[in-house]
């Protein structure tokens, strides 16, 4: 099953979610686009101010065969890639 409606999805995570831990969320994926993009862990702390422990372990996991993190940037590459 996929769902397709985004207002949806944002309707639902805000109801699930505190703005706290969407803000987290929102900065944990930050951090990992720029981890794809090569910035180095120390400079990903510096800019996003978190800590590098939680740069480590998005490093980790994004190394992971079948990264759950690798599957949702190339749909998000593709999403960036199509015409507006």
């Amino acid at each position: 099953m996929e769902i397709k409606d985004e207002k949806l999805m944002q309707d639902f995570f805000r109801s699930i979610l505190t703005p706290a831990e969407i803000r987290d969320i929102s900065l944990r994926w930050e951090l990992v686009k720029l981890l794809d993009q090569g910035t180095s862990q120390r400079e990903i702390a510096r800019k996003l101010k978190v800590s590098l422990c939680k740069i480590t372990r998005g490093s980790r996991e994004l190394s992971k065969p079948r990264s759950p993190f690798q599957r949702c940037l190339g749909i998000w590459r593709d999403l960036q890639a199509r015409p507006r």
